[in-house]
């Protein structure tokens, strides 16, 4: 009884702004109307080989003719075409798949697109639509004419009709672009450069081929090789850059393949990832960030798929287990080309290393089996220049430090004692140096700490020991406010004053003391009870030069009552060279000492008249 009470009511679709969803949200630009008329064309020639294959050879015809808003547009393929019954299920009904009953054109998985939505987008470009119409399995040529508002007309046409399909347009006011000789012949090679039917564009002056024939390099990459002035050209007639190099990319199943391009320059590791992806030789995305693993971002890439899903808009591919496995795979085909190099072309892989190291060592870190196959090339900089693994670890140990602050604290002072620093700070080099001994068990790795460095400064003698005592504790008691130790020594090179150096501990309570300082009360008050625990520990240590003149003059006994002045600004000077953040009391000593001694200064010249 409740059933019968209830009505039954079907959506109503507004035609026009499905329209504005298409041109405004679902495709990216309207010229994509060209690519769902191709993949119309494209999806009848293919069913109409499997319905009469014999001599049967597929191919478009587009022409173009007028100018402005008087342009027209026919697009022809000569494929299965449409029935009556085939128009009503395909066009009639949008958003209806034609994966659907028993017919070979409901059940193929080699179509690319869906016809309905297809002709739909044709709507962006033109305010009428006229579809001319022969099916090949027999019956009249039918006439189509369908209106944004959502209402299409059937019409019986009498006479003979070879079987396919025509599609006509009209340039509506504001797309005339659309109906341009040169940005069609540009679109065109575009959407269907791989196709493997030609395409051919008429207009008033010319007739133009649009692709030439499919290259056999595209049905099985690893014939690129042989091919090599003609993928490269190939690469830049699409890519619009010049190429030296490129890599062949295959899967397992052979179903996806392309030519990964090798960048001509470095690029940075959030570089945009643009691949180019075609879908059954249609071009489906030119921004395929996605394709690839993370760090094969020094290549640009030429992929064609016939088992990847494209989204609704069908200029994306959705992230499922089949693009994971087909990612997974491109990768090993780029691993294992530059494994590949490594054994039989080093010089080859060597001038890749040059560009892309930072590439080659997001993948190292990742693969072991890789990186211990290419360790000997990847470029680190030391305190022997920028050299390869392979020079460094001839001299061991291997110290590296672990953050670009250790190293610049320390980079001056081992550099002048010949002794050999890793900078392990810049992304991955750290991590790939701790691993080296396990791709090369011979070779020794030590993390530096920079207090770690004052291992190979000389010791003064017991009788600098004593003379210098009293300035030694005077200066040790001026930076005991900033929780900093002073220790007197002698280090090369003479120019460097002082080194500033912290433990782990006071580099840790340097971090907390400074988010402190612009921390909200409550928050500064359970940062303080952090660093109770590290208050103890939490020395650094000030090593002065007794090799700098300077140095030897300040801690000399004549000078007591100026050293705590130059204690203070020498600290300054040590914290600013290592790069090191102050804090507000630092800043505030800086500041003071610079005023004082310019008021020395000024004193002084008063005195003496302006004499030295």
């Amino acid at each position: 009884m409740e059933n019968q009470n209830r009505d039954t009511y079907r959506f109503q679709v507004n035609l026009s702004g499905m329209i504005n969803i298409l041109s405004n949200h679902l495709y990216s630009s309207p010229k994509v109307f060209l690519r769902e008329l191709l993949q119309n064309g494209i999806d009848a020639i293919t069913a109409r080989q499997a319905y009469s294959p014999d001599g049967y050879e597929g191919k478009i015809h587009i022409e173009v003719s007028g100018t402005s808003t008087g342009a027209t547009l026919l697009v022809e393929d000569n494929g299965i075409g449409l029935n009556e019954a085939e128009i009503h299920e395909f066009l009639a009904m949008i958003g209806q798949s034609s994966k659907r009953g028993e017919d070979f054109l409901s059940t193929n998985t080699s179509f690319i697109g869906r016809f309905g939505i297809g002709l739909l987008s044709c709507f962006m470009v033109s305010d009428d639509i006229v579809m001319v119409t022969q099916s090949a399995k027999g019956g009249p040529a039918l006439e189509w004419r369908g209106k944004p508002d959502g209402t299409y007309t059937i019409r019986k046409l009498e006479g003979q009709y070879a079987p396919g399909t025509k599609v006509f347009l009209r340039c509506k006011e504001g797309s005339e672009a659309y109906f341009e000789e040169g940005n069609l012949q540009e679109w065109l090679f575009h959407y269907g450069a791989l196709l493997p039917y030609p395409i051919q564009l008429v207009s008033d002056h010319t007739t133009r081929l649009i692709n030439s024939q499919s290259p056999p390099w595209v049905k099985d990459p690893q014939l690129a090789r042989k091919h090599q002035g003609e993928v490269l050209a190939f690469g830049k007639q699409v890519l619009g850059e010049t190429f030296r190099d490129f890599i062949p990319l295959h899967t397992t199943s052979g179903r996806t393949g392309g030519i990964a391009f090798i960048l001509p320059q470095a690029v940075n590791l959030n570089a945009k990832r643009n691949h180019r992806v075609y879908l059954k030789h249609m071009l489906v995305s030119e921004a395929a960030s996605n394709i690839l693993p993370d760090w094969a971002f020094f290549v640009k890439c030429l992929i064609w798929t016939d088992e990847l899903q494209p989204t609704a808009s069908r200029e994306h591919f959705y992230e499922n287990a089949q693009l994971e496995q087909v990612r997974e795979e491109l990768g090993n085909s780029i691993r294992q080309e530059l494994m590949r190099m490594a054994e039989y072309d080093p010089d080859r892989l060597q001038s890749v290393i040059s560009l892309h190291a930072l590439s080659m060592k997001a993948l190292a870190v990742e693969d072991l089996s890789f990186y211990s196959i290419i360790h000997e090339w990847l470029p680190f900089e030391s305190t022997f220049g920028r050299k390869p693994l392979g020079e460094l670890k001839q001299h061991p140990p291997l110290y590296f430090t672990a953050t670009l602050d250790e190293y610049r604290q320390i980079t001056h002072v081992a550099s002048a004692q010949s002794m050999l620093v890793v900078n392990g700070g810049f992304i991955y080099d750290a991590e790939l140096l701790s691993q080296l001994p396990l791709v090369d068990p011979d070779v020794e790795t030590e993390r530096l700490l920079p207090e770690e460095v004052s291992l190979s400064f000389t010791d003064i003698t017991p009788q600098e020991r004593l003379d210098y005592y009293e300035s030694v504790r005077l200066a040790d008691s001026v930076l005991q406010k900033f929780r900093c130790q002073v220790q007197l020594r002698r280090f090369k090179p003479e120019e460097i004053p002082v080194l500033y150096t912290l433990s782990e501990e006071s580099a840790q309570w340097r971090i907390l003391e400074a988010t402190k300082e612009v921390s909200t009360d409550a928050l500064s008050s359970v940062l303080g009870s952090l660093g109770t625990t590290l208050k103890d520990a939490a020395y650094a240590t000030l090593y002065f030069n007794l090799n700098n003149p300077v140095i030897e003059r300040a801690f000399h006994p004549a000078h007591q009552k100026m050293l705590p002045s130059i204690i203070e600004m020498l600290y300054c000077n040590a914290l600013m060279m290592g790069h090191y953040p102050m804090n507000r009391q630092e800043i505030a000593l800086l500041n003071k000492g610079i005023i004082q001694f310019i008021d020395w200064g000024l004193t002084a010249s008063h005195v003496t008249g302006g004499d030295e």
